[in-house]
């Protein structure tokens, strides 16, 4: 890619193994509901170390399909995190539940666990403790899923991990998605994700009974298993609706295109892994302005997303954003924090962080004033990299 041409911050590979694979099933017998969901759920299965997977149209299914299948409805409250995209909370919306929010660490935009406590002491004490929360591995990097398990076995709520960020991610060695500290973990595979089939997601677990319904749930609810159907003497094409579902299946399309990028996954990661360490190496070295989000030793990240902290504040991150577009390069800013988004705080009355005085995120709030997100793909070469970093030094010697 030369300079002079735009540069995204986020972008798919697809490689002619990719097409082949696709078009393979496109002249198969099956476009959809045949064999191919199957492989790559247990591909998914042979990655993560999870014993089910459960393929879908989308994270957001996805997500909606967990809570779900962990019983969160009218009355129940979930916690995630504010630096997400809206899909972490909208999932709770959809089953009926209260949403709220966990602060985040500073330098990692993860969900702070200090935070966590200090949040989950003061509802046990106005009995408004959370039924899930959803920790969010923001950037490609995992939350400490340990010590937030601890808690959960503590105060009773069930673990919904987002994982959107983060397939091909590890965690004290194990790999993200393996939910050994969680009920449930989802993965996103929309195209600038770390492998994508178009768009796609799936929800990884160990419990039998959770995939089952989760199965149940994405395809209206409809069975064919005559263990589960009222009329036991049912013909051999007869089916039975036994729960509202929905249909969030994944077609085998779809699953052939993921099939086909899981094998490069370790390959992805590691190219991203290099060019964020040309990064942090540069800003390191010559800038204070410019602060990368940390990495946590016990930790291996993904690297979906690069994200800085302009230490300058808005003014100067902004100064930067629309400097860097000038010049062809795609900035973004993940997230805008979600409590900040009109319909959480006009139509559900929840409190920006500043004005909250139970619930402060205070951090949430610093962190939007600072971030700002960096072009990071397979096919970003180390001379736009180069040209990327001159961009902003130039502007913050200036």
């Amino acid at each position: 890619m030369e300079k002079s041409k735009f540069i995204p911050y986020g972008r798919q590979d697809v490689t002619q193994s990719d097409v082949n694979a696709v078009v393979q099933v496109l002249q198969s017998d099956f476009l959809t509901q045949g064999p191919i969901v199957p492989m790559f759920e247990q591909k998914l299965c042979d990655h993560t170390g999870a014993k089910y997977s459960v393929a879908v149209n989308n994270c957001t299914s996805a997500l909606h399909l967990a809570c779900l299948a962990l019983g969160l409805g009218t009355g129940d409250v979930l916690w995630t995190s504010p630096i997400t995209f809206v899909a972490s909370a909208n999932c709770a919306l959809y089953c009926g539940a209260n949403i709220d929010f966990v602060d985040i660490e500073l330098d990692t935009a993860l969900m702070s666990v200090k935070k966590l406590k200090e949040k989950l002491e003061r509802a046990e004490k106005e009995s408004v403790l959370p039924k899930i929360i959803i920790p969010v591995h923001f950037s490609g990097q995992s939350c400490d899923m340990k010590e937030i398990y601890s808690l959960g076995q503590k105060y009773g709520f069930k673990i919904i991990e987002d994982a959107a960020h983060a397939i091909g991610a590890k965690y004290q060695n194990d790999a993200v998605g393996s939910c050994r500290y969680s009920d449930i973990s989802v993965f996103s595979f929309h195209p600038v994700k770390i492998i994508t089939t178009g768009e796609g997601g799936a929800a990884m677990t160990n419990n039998p009974l959770l995939a089952e319904k989760m199965r149940l749930l994405r395809s209206h609810g409809i069975t064919r298993d005559p263990v589960k159907m009222q009329n036991k003497l049912a013909e051999p094409w007869y089916y039975e609706q036994i729960n509202l579902g929905f249909n969030y299946r994944m077609t085998d399309i779809q699953a052939a295109l993921g099939l086909s990028q899981l094998n490069r996954l370790s390959q992805y990661v590691l190219h991203r892994s290099k060019i964020a360490l040309l990064y942090d190496e540069k800003f390191k070295r010559v800038s204070i302005d410019i602060k990368p989000l940390i990495q946590k030793s016990n930790r291996v990240s993904a690297f979906h997303l690069y994200v800085v902290r302009v230490m300058g504040g808005s003014k100067e991150r902004n100064e930067i954003y629309n400097n860097l577009y000038k010049k062809g390069i795609g900035v973004n800013l993940h997230y805008i924090p979600v409590n900040r988004q009109p319909f959480f705080y006009k139509k559900l009355n929840y409190n920006l962080g500043k004005n909250s005085v139970k619930h402060p995120l205070i951090n949430t709030d610093k962190y939007y004033s600072q971030a700002l997100t960096l072009p990071l793909y397979p096919g970003l070469m180390s001379h736009n990299v180069e040209f990327i970093i001159q961009e902003i030094l130039k502007h913050v010697k200036n």
